[in-house]
């Protein structure tokens, strides 16, 4: 292989002038013959017997050209590419220059490369970490939790529903006096309150005794998932089975040694007490690099192919896909109950991807610059941690994660920590600051006649 020439394209992009020589190109035909001869019907010699001067005398020496240039274009590309000192980012564009022949060929491939990065400041960035601290209020707001968790339902027979009370119903929703689909359930848990149901529906069912039969009256969002349901005025013919209350237990010492390792409820409380301000500071830690990384990503210049993000758009695709198949559902099955495809979910996890690809392309810079060496010790070290995380061999992970990408990766992450040290770190407590305004809240619809926090938001937190 040889690299004729090189140059710099527009938009991260470069092409190479890549000569394969008559050597390799020969070695390459020989292999294709080996290949293929098997294959070809020759008179007068059994199959995969034939010489090959006698192939080619036959059908011409080009022959196996296509193939050898297959064979060796994309090899010649990778070692070119590393001589050239780029990192492709996305698999070439070739094109061949003038004529394939026993002398071998050139070619020109054009391709989207890992951009320059030009630092701005990024020693000495300024952060405020937001310190909170757990009051004894915050202890009983979770204790609450704790009681609602363990809480039970039981039945109510000496009063009619009320708002917070669970009744038990079966349903069919009509309109026009037809039966709609998806409008039909039994045995239904419905929390009088909650805004699982349409608007107006849990109110009509307030003041119920079990037994009742109730006829709803409601009218379907204008913004409705289902066409045929929006604006539409419905009935639902509701049969109230039970009512129930919720109990709760009493939070004491009894409670605690049924729920917890503790023995005593003040023991509890201090240790939640620890867990909950150790979550706290780990938040509030996490913000300040989160936000060290957007201050260094702000001050630089790069021009970033958009093949990299769309790349990363894939990989995080992936991902989420893999998280649904452990809970026993793939991506597009997903996608399908949403009612939302493919173009939806990317425009989603677009900024997550142009976020991660930046992130990165800031810590390698400041590795660079900084001259942040890794050593073969801290290697082994990462290795070994990561066998002992997943319980497999080191050599297995290692075909896995090559060397050279866990080199880049602890160089990163070694990256990361000089920029915590070196930043300007001031504390400020939460009561302090000022809460940042918030968006006016946009007018909310329900999704389904029993939605409870649709798939949609989850999928949206998971993009934050």
């Amino acid at each position: 292989m040889k690299l004729v020439e090189k140059k710099k394209l527009e938009n991260s992009t470069v092409s190479l002038e890549v000569t394969v020589t008559a050597e390799e190109f020969e070695a390459a035909c020989a292999r294709s013959y080996k290949k293929n001869i098997g294959k070809m019907k020759i008179n007068g010699f059994r199959p995969g017997k034939a010489p090959r001067h006698i192939v080619e005398k036959l059908y011409g020496p080009e022959v196996f050209y296509e193939d050898a240039v297959d064979d060796t274009c994309y090899l010649a590309f990778s070692e070119a590419a590393l001589e050239a000192g780029i990192e492709p980012v996305d698999r070439p564009s070739i094109e061949l220059k003038g004529t394939v022949s026993k002398e071998g060929y050139t070619f020109v491939a054009t391709v989207a490369v890992k951009p320059e990065v030009t630092l701005g400041e990024y020693k000495g960035v300024k952060v405020d970490r937001i310190v909170s601290t757990v009051t004894d209020a915050d202890v009983d707001v979770e204790l609450k939790k704790y009681q609602e968790r363990y809480s039970r339902l039981v039945p109510v027979t000496d009063r009619a529903s009320a708002l917070g009370d669970t009744v038990v119903i079966d349903y069919e929703g009509f309109t026009g006096g037809v039966a709609f689909e998806g409008g039909k359930d039994e045995n239904h848990n419905l929390k009088l309150g909650s805004g699982q149901f349409i608007p107006g529906f849990e109110d009509q069912l307030v003041g119920k005794n079990a037994g009742e039969d109730v006829e709803v009256n409601v009218k379907f969002p204008d913004e409705y998932h289902s066409d045929e349901l929006a604006g539409k005025e419905a009935v639902f013919k509701v049969k109230v089975k039970e009512v129930k209350t919720t109990e709760l237990p009493e939070i004491n010492d009894e409670f605690v040694k049924d729920i917890s390792e503790f023995d005593t409820l003040d023991a509890f409380k201090a240790d939640l007490k620890a867990k909950m301000q150790k979550s706290r500071d780990e938040e509030s830690d996490n913000f300040v690099v989160d936000r060290i990384i957007s201050i260094v990503v702000e001050n630089m210049k790069a021009e970033i192919p958009a093949v990299m993000y769309d790349n990363e758009l894939q990989n995080i695709m992936s991902e989420y896909d893999q998280r649904l198949r452990q809970q026993g559902m793939d991506l597009d099955s997903y996608m399908q109950y949403l009612g939302q495809n493919a173009d939806d979910f990317k425009k989603l996890f677009q900024p997550q991807a142009e976020a991660r690809v930046k992130s990165r392309l800031a810590l390698e810079a400041v590795a660079v610059a900084e001259k942040i060496a890794v050593s073969e010790e801290e290697i082994n070290d990462e290795y070994n941690r990561l066998a002992d995380m997943y319980k497999a061999p080191v050599e297995s992970l290692k075909m896995y994660i090559p060397e050279a990408d866990m080199r880049k990766d602890l160089s990163v992450s070694k990256a990361l920590e000089f920029l915590k040290a070196h930043a300007e770190i001031t504390d400020k407590a939460a009561e302090d600051v000022k809460p940042a305004k918030k968006p006016a809240a946009k007018k909310s619809t329900a999704k389904k006649p029993a939605a409870k926090k649709t798939a949609a938001k989850e999928t949206e937190e998971k993009a934050e």
